[in-house]
């Protein structure tokens, strides 16, 4: 039975028992606890926890994952056996409080045996020690002793959610392979796992307390890959239809067989091809974070094992149309996405074969020099900072010739050029933060700055000197107990204004920057202040009215280059100044005029709209209820500020925005380049400078 077979076949089943057919979810999960889709559960988490209802009450699918990035990582394992992959396919069946132990257990009983018709005596079955329940619904259904077992037998997809006991399937592989049952000492290669029946019984929060859920579920995932080795007869997953197919197609184009020396890098390229072409079809764009660096290692790990087979030029890029005519009938978003996603990958081998020609003849001239097999640290690291070699490329190109790295060496250069870095960038920040004593300023009126506060100096910096008394002409920085001053965070720039002293000026306030959490008003002292002196921080208006115009056209243009583009655009980095946006970007290529244009209009749009713009404050998990986006990897507190546009918009945000989208009056894209692999950069004006 080919892999299409066996899709059509477990589906077909599930529907004539009265479950609906739905398509695989995406790689991307609307869950922000995971990097990829890693289990076929993900998708239906919400569901199992009473958030959302289902819209059938029985489901089945067959569900694309990635396992390689944070816990759930397989990708070193890869290559080095038969059953390791990055991607695969999860058969599941899935009931949202409709049948449950005893209709789950004798359906997977009957499609094995009756339907595949694998033999009886080779299945071997097990359950979780306290659940005596499906112990005997399997002696019933089956005639088989259950194995009771305990942490193997326990599932959940995360540290919290949904969880609860499982009965697997196991299928004996033959006695002359190592290894003993399930859950034994000895466990080896000689049983695979054919399925897991999980009872989504309870919901484990933070500290490991279960309670009950609402409903009880049936959770279950049956490996395509296991099954399709088992029913073709083969004992390597990569031996199967499939995979022979992706490995003739590699063969091709790097004009070299397969043997058994050499077998490892076509699993390698042909387990990685499947990764990188789903996940960037599904909108993940290589870069140097999150779910977009883990494709970007994958898709060069594939590129080095080309390398060691002798190939040079591209390679997952040509071999992508491969992919699509083994898996496109089933996933026709592969042949949908093509283009765009052959365009990326192209993009990141040229960029990576030019980085790997450039380091290797570093790593070239250090190698004679070795002492003890072990390259030092400071040459790994120059490798990372001047060639863009992460230090997992270094490891693996020092393996193959059996040498290591001084991890320890390569962590200490990192950790010194990021205090030079911090040192350099941040200027008499430090002196502010080495300051103890200051107490953090008061600046909760920063959003409805107050006409006639008074404010007490607490300090003032001078030529890096904190220093009692300013003189006229001096150019200071100046921390109050308390301000209305919006201090530089989060990309936006700091508010401009005055500082006054009865109504006179003594400080021009040319930006409100910050040190931890106290507020620094940097300006030019116009007459003698003093520290403990009483003055009105007074916040110029009219760039404080341009700086939230631009802040709420920034908004605008992520969700408008999200319905462009694709979803997965994410927000790398921003500078949001009364004169200008600047907003950086994942996406793997230059945008097209005619994509520029349609960005535009749609923020035109929307502003012309005069959609009000909402700001408020609630618990972090009501934020992530409503939808509203995040920075990945942003640590927030338990209550976050909420900023939304209308219905397009809504997003954490701690900046200055407008109240209505119409008092941005307008925007413009000037410009669209490249500032680094995967990420572009749009700089664009608002309000009366976009006229």
């Amino acid at each position: 039975m080919t892999y299409d077979d066996i899709r059509k076949l477990f589906l077909g089943y599930f529907e004539q028992h009265g479950h609906k057919i739905v398509p695989s979810a995406s790689l991307i999960p609307d869950d922000p606890t995971l990097m990829f889709t890693v289990a076929g559960m993900v998708p239906w988490k919400d569901i199992f926890l009473g958030k959302v209802a289902p819209t059938s009450p029985r489901v089945a699918d067959v569900q694309k994952c990635i396992r390689a990035g944070g816990k759930h990582n397989d990708l070193d394992e890869v290559g080095f056996d038969g059953s390791h992959h990055t991607f695969f396919e999860m058969l599941g069946n899935w009931s949202f409080g409709d049948y449950f132990k005893e209709e789950a257990i004798a359906m997977s009983w009957d499609l094995l045996t009756n339907v595949l018709k694998l033999d009886p005596n080779r299945i071997v079955v097990t359950t979780h020690i306290t659940d005596d329940e499906a112990t005997k619904i399997w002696k019933k259904v089956s005639g088989k002793d259950a194995i009771r077992l305990d942490k193997d037998n326990w599932w959940s997809a995360g540290d919290t959610g949904p969880c609860g006991p499982c009965t697997e399937m196991h299928y004996d592989m033959g006695a002359d392979l190592d290894g003993g049952l399930p859950g034994s000492p000895d466990e080896g290669h000689r049983y695979v796992e054919l399925w897991n029946d999980v009872f989504m019984q309870y919901n484990r929060d933070a500290n490991g307390i279960l309670t009950e859920l609402p409903k009880q579920n049936v959770d279950t995932g049956a490996g395509l890959e296991r099954w399709a080795s088992i029913l073709q007869g083969v004992r390597d997953n990569y031996d199967t239809d499939l995979f022979r197919h992706l490995m003739n197609a590699i063969a091709d184009v790097v004009h070299v067989q397969k043997n058994d020396s050499n077998v490892a890098s076509f699993k390698v390229i042909a387990d990685h091809l499947r990764s990188v072409g789903f996940a960037i079809a599904d909108g993940v764009i290589p870069s140097n974070t999150d779910r977009g660096y883990v494709i970007r290692r994958i898709l060069r790990r594939a590129m080095r094992h080309g390398q060691m087979l002798g190939h040079r030029g591209p390679l997952l890029s040509a071999l992508y149309p491969a992919l699509v005519n083994e898996m496109g009938a089933a996933y026709p978003e592969l042949a949908r996405e093509q283009a765009h996603v052959v365009e990326i990958i192209k993009n990141e081998e040229n960029a990576f074969s030019d980085m790997l020609q450039s380091g290797m003849k570093l790593l070239e001239t250090e190698l004679p020099k070795l002492e003890n097999k072990i390259l030092p640290g400071a040459v790994a690291f120059k490798l990372f900072d001047t060639y863009g070699f992460p230090l997992d490329l270094t490891q693996m190109i020092l393996r193959e010739r059996g040498l290591n790295v001084d991890v320890d060496g390569f962590e200490k250069c990192m950790t010194e050029q990021k205090e030079r870095s911090r040192a350099d960038t941040r200027g008499t920040k430090i002196l502010w933060e080495s300051r103890g004593e200051l107490p953090e300023t008061d600046d909760k009126s920063k959003y409805a700055p107050i006409d006639n506060m008074q404010s007490k100096v607490l300090a003032i910096l001078r030529n890096g000197e904190f220093v009692e008394t300013a003189e006229s002409g001096d150019n200071v920085e100046v921390a109050l107990d308390k301000t209305t001053f919006y201090g530089t965070q989060g990309g936006q720039v700091g508010d401009m204004g005055e500082l006054r002293i009865n109504g006179d000026t003594v400080v021009n306030v040319s930006e409100a920057a910050r040190a931890n959490n106290i507020v620094i008003h940097k300006g030019i002292v116009t007459k003698e202040i003093h520290v403990g002196d009483i003055v009105t921080p007074v916040i110029n208006n009219n760039i404080r009215t341009q700086t939230a115009r631009a802040h709420t056209a920034t908004h605008l243009l992520q969700a408008a280059l999200r319905k462009v583009l694709n979803t997965d655009v994410e927000q790398r980095g921003s500078r949001v100044a009364p004169d200008s946006v600047r907003f950086d970007f994942s996406f793997g290529r230059a945008m097209t005029d005619d994509e520029k244009t349609q960005v535009e209009k749609l923020v035109n749009d929307w502003i012309a709209a005069d959609m009000p713009v909402k700001h408020e404050e609630m618990g972090i998990d009501e934020a992530k209820s409503r939808g509203a986006m995040a920075l990945f990897g942003e640590k927030y507190g338990d209550v976050v500020r909420v900023i939304t546009a209308g219905d397009v918009s809504c997003e954490l945000c701690g900046g200055t925005h407008v109240y209505h989208t119409g008092e941005i009056i307008k925007a413009r894209i000037n410009k669209e380049k490249s500032v680094a692999s995967g990420i572009r950069r749009i700089t664009m004006s608002v309000g009366n400078l976009a006229e």
